[in-house]
This record gives structure tokens, sequence and C-alpha cells, in this order.
């Protein structure tokens, strides 16, 4: 049965211990609540464990590198327990600091980067990104829908209202692009859609 395993309870465990004291932009929730919808997401769209894993793994790599964890020992520990597989989506899906040559990307430039390397990721990769942004998306609409000061909402994002719907696009585009036409695409184009009209 999809949605549910001794794994999927591992990743979870892992990522609340790496997520630890991390909350959502601008708000009091416990990060932990992002990679768990981004798992229930997945599972309403029938995905497998290693795809579901990932997901509830995507941000691990990005947000963790602090108190003592290097990027390679998040890497060498993914791998460890979740798998080579689990570890290229979630590499996949993953916002680099800098290039190859070690030199630092701006934001513009990390996230260029991000949709570039959409062209070499897996399905199951592409699966994540998608789930990661219907999240995402729907959480600032859902945040919209309850405040009378939208600038409270969009304040929280480097690029405010137009950067944050350039970027749900971008993607979105890029996936569309790549020919992911899974049926999660119809969900992110209308939460993008209903975010631009609130």
């Amino acid at each position: 049965m999809t949605g549910y395993s001794d794994r999927i309870n591992h990743a979870f465990a892992f990522a609340a211990k790496h997520h630890d004291r991390q909350v959502r932009k601008g708000t009091r929730l416990p990060y932990l609540t992002h990679p768990a919808n981004v798992a229930l997401i997945l599972t309403r769209y029938g995905r497998d464990d290693e795809t579901i894993i990932a997901g509830i793994l995507h941000d691990v790599i990005e947000d963790c590198v602090r108190e003592g964890w290097t990027r390679e020992m998040l890497e060498e520990r993914i791998a460890a327990k979740f798998g080579a597989d689990v570890l290229e989506t979630v590499l996949a899906v993953t916002k680099r600091r800098s290039d190859d040559d070690g030199m630092e990307f701006s934001r513009d430039e990390a996230r260029a980067d991000y949709l570039a390397r959409l062209g070499a990721a897996s399905d199951a990769a592409r699966w994540v990104c998608a789930a990661d942004k219907v999240h995402n998306a729907g959480s600032i609409f859902a945040d919209l829908r309850r405040t009378i000061d939208a600038d409270t909402v969009w304040g929280r994002f480097s690029g405010g209202r137009d950067g944050t719907l350039h970027w749900f696009r971008s993607v979105h585009t890029r996936l569309q692009a790549l020919g992911f036409t899974a049926p999660i695409m119809a969900e992110l184009e209308a939460l993008v859609s209903a975010l631009d009209a609130a």
C-alpha cells in the first residue's frame, strides 16, 4: 500500500531530526509540515515509496548544512539509509549554492541552475519538484485568504509577489517543456493562476 511503510516512517524521523527548530518562512509552523505535505501530495497521486521518501527528504541537504553537518555528510547519510536512487532524486531538486568550480551563485543564478538541472532529472525528481511547488503555492494562497494585508504574506519572500509568481511559472514552464505532463501539473497551474488573481 502506498503512503505508509517503515522506510517512510524512518524518513520522517530523519527529516524531523535535521529540520529540528526550523520553521516555515514568516510563520511559527514547524518546517517538517512542508515535507509532510509534499509526501501527502505525492501519495495522493499514487507515487511509489522511493519518490515519497525523496519528497520527505527533499530539503535536508539544501537547508540543514549547519551545526556540524556538511553537505557531504548529509549526502552520505541519505545514501546509506535510503539508497542511491533517493539521494539522486533529492540532489536533483536541491538548489546549489555554488557552481562546480566553487563560485557562489546569486539567487537568480541558483534558480537558473535548478531549472537547467531538471533537464537531466528523473521522472521521480520532477514529481517531487512539482509537489514541492504545489505545497508552497497552496500555502501562500491559504495564507493570503486568511489575512487582510497581502504584503505581510508576500513580504516573506525575497522576490516579493512578482518574483515568487515568476518562479512558480518558470518551474511549471520548464517541466512542461521537458514533457512532464503528469496530472499534478494542472494542479500547479491552477494554484499559480489563483495566486495571480488573489
